[in-house]
């Protein structure tokens, strides 16, 4: 049980639905002869669908989907732009929403009066606003330009303050909607700082909708994956990032047809309904040994596909090794093939072995495409335990050694 005083956002069975109207009636007595033949003149629109989910303080929970699949209304809803239908959306804490750049910016003001009215429409008090403002100015690198119309600024002036207003308020919750890939590079290294360091912080809660899942692997702890209103995988981040890859990947006529997609597991489908990573080492295995493995699969189609495999570090994090697209060819069928990965260059650390099958791109030959991974359910953890190594680091001092030069 999740203790309910760590609880930034808890979204509860919402759903949200629009009206579209179909048909205007031009006019009182029209209006009435539709009403009596029950012709509404809209339609329904049924965008969220019994959402839930529980945001804990401290998280960077990111919120993924298709254009379309309702992500933006559940941003709106949780900002309170919007009010549900069904369900009901707590917050705990003073949330800071910034979903669209610029908006409440006025060209005619300067900076300066910019940032006290954004600060004003995000609900901060003039003295609060006082408190937040070098900080504001500071980041965004504007120190010189503050007391000038907005309108005199550059577009990457006008964003760098905006991004600026919304980061850096004073707030408990910052909801961000696509907005990481703002301004020029040193502004986002300088952007990339700050976010390491706000996952740091347990007083500090980011909920981020986003298209880079880059950014949901680098930076998001817990993520979901929104389809047509509705949650279709709920917390591991690598596997939301995964199963979105997916997501694009399939041709849209190809989901129609396949309706069914989602009784699989997470990863899987009608195309790969079989993938998965079965241990033949030991769990906890020292580096001196190599860590063996099979990869049961089943692909029926006759064209090339390869399995790709990765290493991730959980306790370090990152990637220490990936096959790439196309090394290891495969034959079709239902099939098991074995594998061995040695282990001699590595500290004691625990690692996740995953596997994607991939087909080749049809535009760029050099290239593949996902078609199905292993979740966090069907892939391989183990740990590697050298007793008397130093672990910080991921490499040992007989894979790695540096030598001072005289």
């Amino acid at each position: 049980m999740t203790n309910q005083d760590n609880i930034a956002l808890k979204v509860d069975h919402v759903a949200k639905t629009f009206r579209l109207p179909t048909e205007q009636a031009s006019g009182i007595k029209q209006a009435f002869i539709n009403w009596t033949k029950g012709i509404k003149g809209y339609k329904e629109q049924h965008v969220l669908r019994d959402i839930s989910f529980e945001v804990e303080k401290g998280d960077f929970f990111g919120i993924v989907g298709r254009n379309g699949s309702g992500k933006s209304t559940l941003l709106k809803l949780i900002s309170g732009i919007y009010v549900p239908e069904e369900g009901s959306i707590t917050v705990n804490g003073k949330l800071v929403p910034f979903i669209e750049l610029g908006v409440g910016f006025n060209p005619e003001l300067t900076g300066r009066e910019n940032v006290y009215l954004n600060g004003a429409l995000l609900g901060f008090t003039r003295e609060e606003i006082d408190g937040m403002y070098d900080d504001i100015v500071e980041f965004a690198e504007l120190e010189d330009f503050m007391d000038q119309k907005l309108k005199n600024y550059s577009s990457g002036m006008q964003v760098r303050l905006a991004f600026s207003v919304a980061i850096k308020a004073q707030g408990d919750i910052l909801v961000l909607d696509e907005v990481l890939a703002v301004g020029d590079e040193a502004f986002q290294r300088k952007c990339d700082d700050f976010f390491t360091k706000i996952k740091k912080d347990p007083n500090k809660t980011v909920i981020l909708v986003t298209h880079d899942m880059n950014s949901v692997k680098k930076y998001c702890n817990k993520a979901i994956l929104i389809k047509d209103g509705e949650i279709i995988v709920n917390g591991n981040k690598d596997d939301v990032a995964d199963r979105y890859t997916v997501e694009n990947f399939t041709p849209l006529n190809a989901k129609e047809e396949n309706k069914d997609e989602d009784t699989y597991p997470v990863g899987l489908n009608e195309r790969v309904p079989q993938l998965r990573i079965i241990p033949r080492s030991p769990l906890l295995i020292d580096s001196s040994e190599s860590f063996k493995f099979d990869i049961e699969y089943e692909f029926n189609e006759d064209k090339d596909f390869y399995l790709a495999i990765a290493l991730h570090d959980i306790k370090r994090g990152g990637i220490p090794y990936d096959s790439g697209g196309k090394n290891f060819k495969m034959e079709k069928g239902h099939r098991t093939a074995s594998f061995q990965m040695p282990l001699n260059l590595f500290n004691s650390g625990r690692f996740r072995i995953l596997v994607s099958l991939r087909v080749p791109n049809e535009i760029d030959p050099e290239r593949t495409d996902m078609v199905a991974f292993t979740s966090d359910d069907n892939s391989c953890m183990f740990v590697v335990n050298n007793e008397g190594s130093r672990d910080y680091a991921l490499l040992n001092d007989q894979a790695m050694h540096i030598e001072r030069l005289a």
